[in-house]
């Protein structure tokens, strides 16, 4: 653990965790700032996770410290502050300081991803799933959309979920019925509660769910067979979503590394669009 970032160590500390959804919030807001959380009170971290003074002393007893003391201790020892760059977050304006948080994003993604076997474990999933569903609402839904455009270049049946109502669990059902194994889920906040309902439903119908969530202890965890994190920029008003547009080109990749023909497909598709003069050079 010696050359991961303080963020990617506490990470470590929760992975396997039992937690309560008030504990979640706590562990995913401690990963945000894992620099600055060593030297927090119970009550600074209680704020920052918009919880109570005591749901903070009982995560730390969950986790298996004492009490809120032993567990800050613990995270002193393993998960120190990084020294701050010459000048400090002050020596940029607002705008930089959320790009240079979309690349802090990445770099752990690049760490999360040194173990490349759920990665590759997920390409599996999504190749040998036909169709394959993939499932993004609000604001995910572009994200849903990115990775089904491209996903159809090299997969022979992709179909996007991107709207819900009454109507999404009859398209889960019918691509259960089509012979679908497996559905890919983009979770990014806020989170809808129709989502984690959809992936509910669709592990009943036996499908196997792989999701890409802002964190771990996103919502959709509890019904993901495989999540895989990647956490959104927060600097402005709203969201930013670098690393989880990432996250699913890598999984591009690994599904590719399943499909036996992707290049062959590839390969039509620039013929075809050649052809009819699709693109301008």
């Amino acid at each position: 653990m010696s050359g991961s970032s303080p963020a990617a160590r506490l990470q470590q500390l929760f992975e396997g965790r039992r937690l309560t959804p008030t504990q979640r919030r706590i562990a995913h807001s401690m990963v945000r700032r894992a620099g600055d959380v060593p030297f927090l009170s119970s009550v600074e971290l209680a704020e920052l996770a918009g919880v109570s003074q005591p749901s903070v002393t009982r995560f730390a007893v969950a986790l298996g410290f004492d009490g809120y003391p032993a567990l800050r201790k613990h995270l002193r020892e393993v998960a120190p502050a990084e020294p701050e760059p010459v000048g400090g977050d002050d020596a940029y304006n607002e705008y930089q300081q959320a790009v240079l948080g979309e690349i802090e994003n990445l770099r752990h993604l690049a760490e999360l991803l040194a173990d490349a076997g759920p990665v590759e474990r997920a390409g599996r999933l999504l190749a040998a799933s036909r169709p394959l569903p993939v499932l993004g609402l609000r604001a995910a839904s572009s994200q849903a959309r990115g990775f089904g455009y491209f996903a159809a270049k090299v997969h022979p049946d992709v179909r996007v979920l991107d709207e819900g109502g009454s109507m999404l669990r009859d398209r889960i059902d019918a691509a259960r019925r089509a012979g679908a194994s497996a559905l890919i889920c983009f979770a990014l906040p806020r989170h809808p509660k129709e989502v984690v309902d959809a992936l509910a439903y669709a592990q009943e119908q036996g499908l196997a769910v792989v999701s890409v969530a802002d964190s771990a202890f996103a919502p959709v965890a509890k019904h993901s067979d495989l999540l895989i994190p990647a956490a959104v920029g927060t600097g402005l008003a709203f969201d930013t979503a670098c690393a989880p547009m990432l996250l699913g080109r890598v999984l591009l990749e690994a599904m590719c590394d399943g499909l036996p023909d992707a290049q062959a497909r590839l390969e039509e598709f620039d013929a075809t669009a050649a052809a009819r003069g699709l693109f301008v050079e």
